[in-house]
């Protein structure tokens, strides 16, 4: 099974902003991408590396994956299949178009402690779009 771990980050609410995508295999082996997102919200930034993270696992042909965020808006949207906030359902829909296309798919909330790697990537990509 594949991990990945999600993070959206932004500096300024709405700022530049970035996705983080850290990527365990089975094998131990691990990837890392740093997407910078342009001028957003952090909660806008964290739905999109949900949405890019997805896509570049079918890209990869991944299909039974299991993603952490420390996202709890991500975290239920996915689960309830539903955005409490109308900005993000857009945002929403396209992740559950993907997530449609997995095998088997998994989401699970953790906390920013845990999710220091993808944080980090986030974090960078801001700053590669500057």
């Amino acid at each position: 099974m594949i991990e990945v771990y999600i993070d959206g980050a932004s500096a300024g609410d709405p700022g530049p902003s970035g996705a983080g995508i850290f990527i365990k295999r089975g094998n131990g082996e691990t990837e890392s991408y740093s997407v910078p997102l342009g001028i957003m919200s952090n909660h806008e930034a964290e739905f999109h590396s949900l949405v890019n993270a997805l896509a570049h696992c079918l890209k990869q042909g991944y299909q039974i994956v299991s993603f952490r965020t420390d996202s709890q808006a991500v975290e239920r949207a996915v689960e309830k299949r539903f955005a409490k906030d109308a900005r993000y359902e857009p945002l929403l829909q396209e992740a559950l178009g993907l997530i449609d296309q997995l095998q088997l798919f998994f989401i699970k909330w953790i906390p920013s402690k845990q999710n220091k790697q993808a944080d980090k990537l986030a974090r960078k990509a801001i700053l590669l779009k500057r």
